[in-house]
């Protein structure tokens, strides 16, 4: 047998001997089991409340009445945001952004209830689920479990005699490393396994769940790696354990809750009430279809009566009312994509300075890399407020065609008794108007996004494997 793995086979022993290192292990594993539970009841749950919720708000805007078609732009109609396969593993910010939007006419909502403005505080701290276990307390337990691997031998005088009997410092480095990364491995395959599991779709997200795990495994081999080079430059398991603490406490807990809010403080965000404000000023600016001498919409009516070859509204073949609706909500949605558009730049700018935090903190960048394979990240939110925007819009027109093409003029405009009956059309056009259907991401577009922050925590990885073989070789030459 060689040296490393008789040095491998005596650290094991050496932390099976430990009761309260085994007990510490079973605890995270049976943590671990709890983790992939909860998380996969907890989503579970969630997706069948949506779908649920998704199926009464359909039916709610089918079984609507006879109704004049722009009474229902205003009725609006509610849609939810399903959750991937794999935000069982990675939640991501789904817990923060919201998961209902309500659709209506000359207006953009945005998502809202978000599990931390409706459950306890301690929501923000992370919830109980494989990526934390394994982002913030499975580092944790290996480095009480490592942080006397080589300091314990410099410490108590063997080291050197180690050393004497044959057994050469790349030897003794090996060893540790090895019988660490094989806790590391019994720590991570539960997760992983339950990953698998959960994710009831292994075939169509192979390559993200690939990546998830190499990004995993890269962290956990990141820790194992650093852990045995602190213990080697530290001579006191004290000193070693005190500074992988403070480490851990650094890059796992402060920085990851610091990083946002520097973000926010150097790219500030408008709110919503601010948002609102400006709209609404810019709408006025833009024109007003009340005011028959407003110039937009002065123009508009001569280019409708010059392309119908008519010169007055009533000998229109169409609804005028239902064309003024069409061009207003047509800039009203301009208006609202710029808004968007220079609020997704913001939140771009925010998560670009968080993503250089990142290079100072490999969990910042894992639970990037984590969040963006699960499509659970800012991207997935922004994708899902853009493809509810497409819809509401589309709806919204086809309601205004409607009143343009099904409603006439003259009933439209009329004021006696029987009129608000005539402007009425068939309730069979709400059942015929497209539901909701959300398109995930497909698996590559999920694995680029998950790109930079493997790069980064594998940076990590290199730079620490480099500084530890540096400093086995000096071990090596005193």
């Amino acid at each position: 047998m060689s040296a490393v793995s008789l040095i491998a086979r005596d650290e094991l022993r050496l932390m099976r001997r430990n009761r309260v290192a085994v007990t510490a292990i079973l605890l995270l594993l049976v943590l671990t089991l709890v983790a992939v539970v909860t998380s996969w009841t907890h989503q579970q749950g969630i997706a069948d409340n949506r779908a649920r919720n998704q199926a009464e708000a359909n039916h709610a805007f089918e079984a609507q009445p006879d109704r004049h078609p722009h009474r229902v732009v205003h009725y609006g109609h509610f849609i939810f945001r399903p959750l991937g396969p794999l935000a069982a593993f990675d939640p991501g910010v789904d817990a923060f952004t919201g998961n209902t939007m309500f659709l209506e006419g000359h207006r953009q909502n945005t998502s809202n209830f978000g599990d931390v403005r409706q459950s306890s505080a301690l929501v923000r701290f992370g919830q109980l689920t494989p990526a934390f276990v394994l982002q913030a307390v499975a580092p944790l337990l290996l480095i009480f479990l490592g942080y006397g691997a080589v300091a314990r031998e410099t410490e108590g005088g063997t080291l050197r005699p180690l050393m004497l009997q044959g057994a050469s410092a790349r030897a003794i480095v090996l060893g540790k490393l090895a019988a660490l990364g094989v806790v590391a491995l019994l720590v991570g395959l539960p997760a992983m396994v339950g990953f698998v599991l959960i994710s009831g779709q292994p075939g169509a997200f192979a390559g993200p769940m690939a990546a998830i795990a190499l990004a995993y495994a890269a962290y956990l081999a990141l820790w194992v790696v650093a852990i045995i080079l602190v213990s080697m430059l530290v001579r006191r398991r004290r000193d070693a354990l005190l500074a992988l603490l403070a480490v851990w406490a650094v890059t796992v807990v402060l920085l990851p809750r610091v990083a946002p809010d520097m973000a926010s403080a150097a790219y500030p965000l408008a709110n919503r009430l601010q948002t609102d404000v400006a709209i609404a000023r810019d709408l006025r600016q833009m024109g007003d279809t009340h005011n028959p001498d407003d110039p937009h919409f002065a123009k508009f009516k001569a280019d409708v009566l010059k392309r119908y070859g008519v010169t007055r509204i009533e000998d229109l073949p169409v609804n005028y009312k239902g064309l003024l609706a069409l061009d207003g909500e047509a800039m009203t949605s301009r208006l609202f994509d710029r808004y968007a558009a220079d609020s997704f730049a913001t939140q771009a700018r925010q998560n670009a300075l968080v993503t250089g935090v990142g290079l100072l903190s490999p969990t910042i960048a894992l639970r990037q890399a984590s969040m963006a394979a699960a499509g659970t990240d800012f991207a997935g939110h922004r994708r899902f407020l853009e493809q509810a925007e497409a819809y509401r819009y589309a709806l919204v027109q086809r309601l205004n065609r409607l009143q343009a093409e099904a409603v006439s003029y003259a009933d439209d405009t009329a004021k006696d008794a029987g009129a608000d009956r005539r402007k009425r059309i068939g309730a069979d056009n709400w059942r015929r108007m497209p539901e909701f259907a959300f398109v995930q991401p497909d698996a590559a577009t999920l694995v680029r996004a998950s790109l930079p922050g493997l790069a980064i925590v594998s940076g990590w990885l290199v730079l620490a494997m480099g500084a530890l073989a540096l400093a086995t070789r000096r071990l090596g030459a005193k």
